[in-house]
């Protein structure tokens, strides 16, 4: 079971071991265009995918569901006041380092570093295993794992939700992969578990450990964020309802999501449904914009309307950052 540490006994990521794992990544970095993963990778087939909207909600409850990182996104993101914000600012970010060239997804990891040396601050409110007024810091590596777990894990369900079943060989592929990414947010192979099973195995220990607990205040937060407060965007009752059906039950009841007959059977329909409309869409929507950018890249061409388009919604600008 998952112990929660302090801030004085968390290990932090320093720059030093930062450039260490980014210079390890990139001696294994074949074709710099292509970026750290390259177009055959599993890693590209599951990241282009739209469907992976489906599970955002997922991903930033469980986040929350840490105190240390409610906190920082409390203190020091715009996630209440400017949602889509806070969804673009995360999406930027993974997306550059997964379907940029070598150099973005580099700069992209270093600019992520240097943004978290400036979030640091206190626990407001004793929850789980953490004390009212103890510290914390973004560069953690035990915030940043749950992090990182948190999108890897939630991509899949949110692939599986409208494509067939990964199998037992491509999610362990996938997480081989996701140990590279979790790279470049400064996690070292070695605090991550060794394959998909040991993966899902830390994750369900986390959900019923001191590690996580929801206070009145993430609370208040996530019932904000599902309800799309601050926000144009209003999801609708199926959207919450897979949410809510996704998430472990403990946290699901710590969040107080409620979860009756009605719900339940809203989401039974979206499993239903989703499928036989997302096999329908063109590329053009499936695909995310940053793959449609990667794949012009490689025929080196300008992302053209529908990458520029796409890229807006999904990151808030047309083209990924930190471009050569």
């Amino acid at each position: 079971m998952e112990t929660p540490p302090s801030a004085a006994t968390a290990t932090a990521v320093t720059r030093h071991t930062l450039e260490t794992h980014i210079a390890a990544v990139e001696r294994d970095v074949t074709q710099p265009l292509a970026g750290i993963f390259g177009s055959d990778s599993i890693s590209w087939k599951i990241n282009r995918e739209s469907a992976l909207f489906l599970g955002a909600g997922r991903a930033a409850l469980l986040q929350l569901a840490h105190p240390w990182v409610a906190a920082a996104l409390d203190q020091h993101s715009s996630l209440l006041e400017k949602p889509i914000a806070r969804f673009h600012n995360t999406f930027r970010v993974v997306f550059t380092m997964i379907f940029g060239s070598a150099g973005q997804a580099f700069r992209a990891s270093r600019s992520l570093y240097q943004l978290h040396t400036t979030i640091r601050g206190d626990i407001p409110d004793s929850v789980a295993s953490y004390n009212k007024g103890s510290s914390y810091e973004a560069n953690q590596i035990p915030a940043l794992r749950w992090v990182f777990a948190t999108l890897v894990e939630s991509a899949v369900t949110a692939y599986e939700c409208v494509l067939p079943p990964l199998t037992t060989q491509q999610r362990n592929a996938y997480f081989a992969e996701a140990k590279t990414l979790a790279a470049l947010f400064g996690i070292p192979h070695d605090a991550l578990p060794a394959d998909w099973n040991s993966f899902t195995a830390y994750i369900a220990d986390m959900c019923q450990s001191q590690a996580l607990g929801v206070s009145e205040r993430s609370r208040y937060m996530a019932h904000r964020l599902l309800a799309g407060s601050g926000s144009w965007v209003h999801p609708p009752h199926w959207y919450r309802a897979l949410t809510t059906e996704w998430m472990p039950k403990r946290l699901r009841d710590e969040f107080e999501l409620p979860f009756e007959p009605p719900d339940q059977e809203s989401a039974r329909k979206a499993h239903h449904r989703l499928p036989r409309i997302y096999s329908k869409l063109p590329d053009s929507l499936r695909f995310v914009g940053p793959y449609h950018e990667a794949c012009a890249r490689l025929a080196h061409r300008p992302p053209g309307f529908v990458a520029r388009r796409s890229n807006q919604f999904w990151i808030g600008q047309p083209r990924l950052p930190f471009g050569d």
